[in-house]
């Protein structure tokens, strides 16, 4: 436990940074998944890391341990993890926890406010077209979800960019791309050290719609001449998460005028031995703490059926934790013994 436990916490720091360098080396479809993944087991193996970190300690209160029950001097006597540490892990697993729900509470009344707005919007098939002089266009999510456009929009746009626009609108809808992004969003908010990956996975959803616009149109410098108009009429205005402008621009554009990304499964498989290692030591990690508390389990059994004069196992009782890690030799590795 002592080094697997904290295998999660290196991974998150150096998956961060990495995501972005990977994620524009890779198909965007398959970084987009790829980067979501990622997230999602680095975020649930941050959370247990720091769970197993703070419970080693919570597990000697007399109250939790009477609960268990297991003797709170022998897990005492045998934890690896000092008191500051578990403190500080709990406190960030607070942390997590209420940023978690107040993210998902906002994410899911954007979703309800979304399909709310979809049943009342005046629609021709998945297109609705707003009477608004402020150039707009952005997918929104719903039952069945609507491509939304502003009419400043369309006559900022020639016949053949509104095409590609909608294409790439369309796109999101049709990939559900508003639940990769929540997905992302939640990881963050549980991980912070995972932000850089959340905007990367944003922006390769972005990609990914621009791709399929491309090849629904068959033309890469029309999307990308699309995407860049459609970023200069918006300009500064704020825009939803799925519009046509998210993203850094720029890159998106420098993506369409050169071919596409080439598959790179040397690169995925990297990712995915990383992936598998962080849960690997998770096991691992969870594993020894269910082995310490069965040890202190079996100390209060003991304990409880000696006969009455004879001590129970506390910490002063060394003799007797000695011939319990004789037993269990790992156990006394971690200990420090």
């Amino acid at each position: 436990m002592r080094i697997a436990v904290y295998i999660p916490l290196l991974v998150s720091m150096v998956l961060g940074p990495a995501a972005s360098w990977a994620g524009r080396r890779l198909p965007p479809q398959v970084a987009t998944w790829l980067l979501t993944c990622a997230g999602v087991v680095a975020a649930g193996a941050w959370t247990t890391s720091l769970a197993l970190l703070a419970f080693t300690r919570v597990g000697q209160i007399p109250l939790v341990a009477a609960e268990g029950p297991w003797s709170a001097g022998v897990l005492a006597a045998i934890d690896p993890v000092s008191w500051t540490v578990a403190l500080v892990c709990g406190l960030v697993l607070l942390a997590s926890v209420l940023a978690l729900v107040v993210v998902s509470w906002r994410r899911v009344r954007v979703l309800v406010e979304a399909r709310r707005e979809c049943r009342e919007l005046s629609v021709a098939g998945d297109l609705a077209v707003l009477d608004d002089p402020v150039p707009a266009a952005f997918a929104l999510p719903g039952s069945p979800g609507r491509v939304v456009v502003s009419s400043g929009m369309l006559r900022a746009l020639a016949a053949d960019e509104r095409r590609a626009l909608l294409a790439h609108e369309r796109a999101h809808l049709r990939h559900r791309h508003h639940l990769f992004l929540l997905v992302l969003q939640l990881a963050a908010a549980v991980h912070p050290l995972l932000r850089p990956l959340a905007r990367a996975g944003a922006f390769a959803a972005e990609r990914w719609a621009d791709e399929e616009a491309a090849a629904e149109v068959g033309d890469r410098p029309l999307v990308a001449r699309a995407v860049a108009r459609a970023a200069l009429a918006v300009k500064r205005a704020p825009q939803p998460a799925l519009a046509v402008t998210g993203g850094p621009v720029p890159q998106r554009v420098q993506a369409l005028m050169a071919p596409p990304a080439p598959m790179r499964r040397g690169l995925v498989t990297v990712f995915g031995a990383v992936m598998l290692a962080c849960c690997l030591s998770v096991a691992e990690a969870t594993h020894d703490t269910e082995e310490l508390f069965e040890t202190a389990m079996q100390a209060q059994a003991v304990g409880a059926h000696l006969p009455q004069g004879h001590h129970r196992p506390h910490d002063h009782h060394r003799p007797h934790l000695h011939r319990m890690h004789l037993r269990r030799p790992h156990l006394t590795h971690l200990a420090g013994v």
